[in-house]
């Protein structure tokens, strides 16, 4: 059995990955310091996968923590997930993106490079293409600078680990672009918990459903599109934990790549909305706002690098997405009642 570190293992996406790597062989020994997270995805990690992943509360950003870490593990692998992540929140605070997420990343990588890892695995985002031509973006396609500071340090990420392997490093990195994932795990155990109001599109929707949030509001509807909301390629997140594991079977003589991860499909604002009502069978009650800052018009992502070369492809529908994500909103509410 290969131990595997997953920083932010705790977080949305990292939990999910925890749950793909047990069921697959590999033990996952998670790093959180639950800022961002919650004592009740951990009991659902536990329920999931029992006594297959160990769990430190630590922060990446603290190197004599981490450097502890890796004296006590032999690891295969990493995949590095720790960072915040609301577009709309590093607007208002971008020194603390820019604080956590460059510098958590670059301890990792160091203690990557000093310890011999072979395999690196680092959660990028289609942010990094900014505003671009193309509404089909490929890996090839030119990166743009983001429009927001959260897309910013995932853009600078990538440089920071592209500039790493300009020289010889005893690890390959993938760096997986994934679109907009959705969805929780079918169990219901895990899935997405925001703190405060979300950012992400689908947690605002189901808490509106279940009456935590008032109403919806939908951020413009003046954009070039069909109906006039952002049109974005959402992804279930199971299968954006598969990719995860999926890259450490990967082989390739070219010791950095470059994947896109999503659907190859886009969905707008409303289209989801009107998903949410058939699926759940509620009408949810929603209102027109002004354009939110760092928003893009329009991204879906090109698959296939990722289904040829990688391997993967997305298995899950929007509609399942949708479908999890609102089980795990109803027995969070049970839970937390």
């Amino acid at each position: 059995m290969k131990n595997v570190l997953v920083t932010g293992g705790a977080g949305y996406i990292g939990s999910h990955t925890v749950v793909s790597l047990v069921e697959q062989g590999f033990y996952p020994v998670v790093v959180d310091d639950l800022r961002s997270s919650s004592s009740l995805i951990l009991e659902g990690l536990s329920t999931l996968v029992k006594d297959g992943y160990t769990f430190h509360r630590e922060d990446v950003c603290d190197l004599d923590s981490m450097t502890r870490l890796f004296q006590e593990y032999r690891f295969d692998a990493v995949i590095h997930f720790a960072a915040y992540k609301s577009v709309g929140d590093s607007c208002e605070e971008p020194l603390k993106y820019y604080h956590n997420n460059l510098l958590g990343l670059i301890n990792i990588l160091g203690l990557c490079r000093d310890f011999c890892i072979p395999k690196f695995v680092f959660s990028s985002s289609c942010t990094v293409y900014g505003e671009p031509d193309e509404k089909q973006v490929y890996e090839h396609t030119p990166k743009r600078l983001p429009e927001s500071p959260y897309g910013f340090t995932k853009w600078m990420g990538e440089q920071i680990i592209e500039d790493l392997h300009r020289n010889v490093v005893p690890f390959q990195t993938l760096c997986l672009r994934y679109f907009n994932p959705i969805g929780a795990h079918p169990s219901g155990m895990i899935g997405e918990l925001p703190k405060g109001i979300p950012n992400n599109l689908l947690p605002y929707i189901t808490q509106t459903a279940t009456g935590e949030l008032s109403s919806l509001t939908i951020f413009g509807d003046d954009y070039p599109t069909p109906d006039g909301t952002c049109i974005r390629d959402y992804v279930h997140v199971c299968d954006v934990a598969d990719a995860h594991v999926q890259s450490l079977f990967f082989s390739d003589p070219n010791p950095l790549c470059f994947f896109n991860i999503g659907t190859g499909c886009g969905s707008s604002v409303l289209e989801m909305v009107r998903l949410f009502e058939q699926v759940s069978g509620k009408t949810l009650p929603y209102t027109i706002g002004k354009r939110r800052k760092g928003d893009i018009t329009e991204i879906f992502a090109n698959v296939n690098a990722s289904k040829n070369l990688l391997g993967w492809s997305a298995k899950r529908t929007v509609e399942d997405a949708i479908r999890d994500a609102w089980n795990w909103e109803q027995r969070r509410n049970k839970t937390h009642d």
